[in-house]
Formats: C-alpha cells, sequence, structure tokens
C-alpha cells in the first residue's frame, strides 16, 4: 500500500552567540505571522523547491536577521506530528558559534525583531525551539571537548582566562583550571607571545596567547586526539 504522504520541509538555525560580558547566546527573531505572532523562534522557513538545504538556511538567515554565516553545522532532524499546527512539517536543523558584535542584525520578511538572548534567559519560544536548542546545546557542549570551536570567538591575541571564560560558558560547569591549561597546553597549537594583558586594577598582568591555526590543522591531520 502505498504511503500517503503530504510533508513540507523546513530549516532552523541555531546560532550561538559568544562574548566575555554577556556568555552564550542565541539568536532568536520575533514572528510577525501566524502561528505564535508576537512570540520568539528561531530564524528559518520552509526550503524552495529548487533550492538546496544550505541555501535555504543561508537565505532564511539572511531575510530574518541580515547576517551570514560561512560555517552551520547540520544538527537533527525533527519531525515529530502536529509541532506545527498548520501542517507536517519537517525542519532539518543547524547550529553555529559566532561573535554577536560582529555582525548587525536587521529584521525582515517574516520576522518583526531580532535580538541576542542568553541562553540561560530564553523566553518560551514557537513550535518546538526550546526542545531545539536544548539539543543544540548539548551538541555544541560535546564538540567542544573534542575540537577547539571555541578559537575564533577570541581576540587574535588573548589572556588564558579568556579561554577558560569560553569553556565554562559553553559547557555551563566549572573546569579544573591547572589541568585545563596542561591539557589545552600540551598540543602546540595554543602559543604563549612576549606581549602582557592590559589590567585595569592591581595584579600582575600574564601573558597573552594566540591560536596557531595552521599548527592545529596539520595535527589533525596526523591524528591527533583532541580531547579536555
Amino acid at each position: 500500500m502505498p504511503a500517503l504522504q503530504n510533508i513540507k520541509v523546513a530549516v532552523d538555525a541555531v546560532v550561538f552567540g559568544y562574548t566575555s560580558k554577556e556568555g552564550l547566546s542565541v539568536l532568536l527573531i520575533k514572528r510577525n505571522i501566524e502561528p505564535f505572532k508576537g512570540g520568539w523562534a528561531l530564524p528559518g522557513g520552509l526550503v524552495g523547491d529548487n533550492e538546496s538545504l544550505e541555501d535555504a538556511i543561508q537565505r532564511e538567515l539572511k531575510e530574518e536577521t541580515g547576517i551570514s554565516i560561512n560555517y552551520l553545522e547540520q544538527l537533527y532532524s525533527f519531525g515529530k506530528p502536529g509541532r506545527d499546527p498548520r501542517n507536517r512539517v519537517i525542519s532539518i536543523t543547524y547550529y553555529g558559534l559566532v561573535k554577536p558584535d560582529a555582525f548587525e542584525l536587521q529584521a525582515a520578511t517574516d520576522a518583526a525583531d531580532v535580538a541576542w538572548f542568553n541562553i540561560k534567559k530564553l523566553p518560551q519560544l514557537a513550535f518546538d525551539h526550546n526542545e531545539i536548542i536544548r539539543v543544540a546545546h548539548e551538541r555544541l557542549k560535546s564538540k567542544i571537548l573534542y575540537q577547539p570551536v571555541g578559537f575564533e570567538l577570541l581576540e587574535e591575541k588573548f589572556p588564558f582566562s579568556e579561554l577558560e571564560k569560553l569553556y565554562m560558558a559553553v559547557l555551563d560547569r566549572p573546569i579544573d583550571r591547572r589541568n585545563f591549561k596542561k591539557k589545552i597546553t600540551k598540543f602546540g597549537f595554543l602559543e604563549e607571545t612576549d606581549e602582557k594583558q592590559a589590567l585595569n586594577g592591581a595584579g600582575r598582568p600574564g601573558n597573552l596567547f594566540r591560536f596557531n591555526e595552521e599548527k592545529y590543522f596539520r595535527l589533525t591531520k596526523e591524528g591527533i586526539n583532541f580531547e579536555i
């Protein structure tokens, strides 16, 4: 017996932002159409008939938030019946991690507004988007333990304490600072410079560090086992 289908395919993006001051945040849009008009949601929408998934998510991000992201990783497919009150919709979700101050937000098309929300202070979201963010955060927490995905969020030269703060913000837990530094520095792709960090108050300034991306990728090809 042939299967009866009336299924639509959508894409949604979980864009995580990080700053030293604000910690980990998520980019959300305020919907200006039903359902959930006036509610907050992830940027996303339906995929066109002649459009790839990757093109669709980049288009939706540009239209609804005004930003373009070079790299988004596919996360998971969400397709529970009833997740969208209008139709049976399967959402192919993506996630990425960016510097919020590198973008100028601009809401358009289906979005009345766009803003960053601290991950610990998220509103109740449309559809199943709270669950999508939960799954994306778990994936990010897992990935940052075996791949240094956060270095591009820091300045070119940074105090080691900033790297610690980044990991604690993403993992949402304290870390063993001495053990963390020992594990990170043993690989050799984190280089200590002779430059000192600027201090606003009393204390001894520490040296700044920088990430050697070329060395990291070379070690990756050689089979580096990066694990924190």
